[in-house]
């Protein structure tokens, strides 16, 4: 899973998103986490500011459905509104990369996640985590697909530690 901030205390807002994760009863421990990255917005509005970027890693004992539905009350419970919009600054956010080997395409929720592949920002935090991994719909790791994509000096990893 993605958590993504670029709003107020970003880090914080990582740290409140992951604290409220392990509450939830159908985690089981551990949670993976990766570093935290700042990067720049992509496709943003003008002149969004610079988000915090990290990936977390876990076993969920229900659907993908049901682990989309609770982090969007995490997402709101966090200053998110439920309604808003794509692509614009935001105080937390939340996706799903990828749900073990399921695949899903349904109109609220896309797995593995469409562009994931084609993220810096996404792809190098997994790889602290998941080098080897394999997604579904891929055949090479993490490390491979990250390999291939542009070098991008807006990928920085931070001196902050969770």
């Amino acid at each position: 899973m993605a958590i993504g901030s670029n709003l107020r205390d970003r880090f914080a807002n990582l740290k409140s998103a992951r604290a409220r994760l392990t509450e939830l009863q159908e985690i089981q421990a551990p949670i993976r986490s990766s570093f935290i990255y700042e990067t720049d917005p992509v496709g943003c509005e003008r002149g969004a500011p610079t988000f915090f970027n990290a990936v977390v890693e876990f076993d969920y004992d229900a659907s993908p459905l049901s682990l989309l539905r609770q982090l969007r009350e995490i997402e709101e419970a966090l200053g998110r509104p439920g309604k808003h919009p794509r692509n614009v600054s935001r105080l937390i956010d939340l996706d799903i990369l990828y749900f073990a080997d399921q695949i899903v395409n349904t109109g609220e929720l896309q797995l593995p996640h469409s562009r994931m592949t084609e993220r810096r920002f996404v792809l190098e935090p997994l790889a602290d985590i998941r080098p080897d991994l394999i997604l579904p719909k891929q055949t090479e790791t993490v490390a491979v697909l990250l390999a291939r994509l542009p070098a991008s000096p807006s990928v920085n990893r931070t001196a902050e530690q969770w």
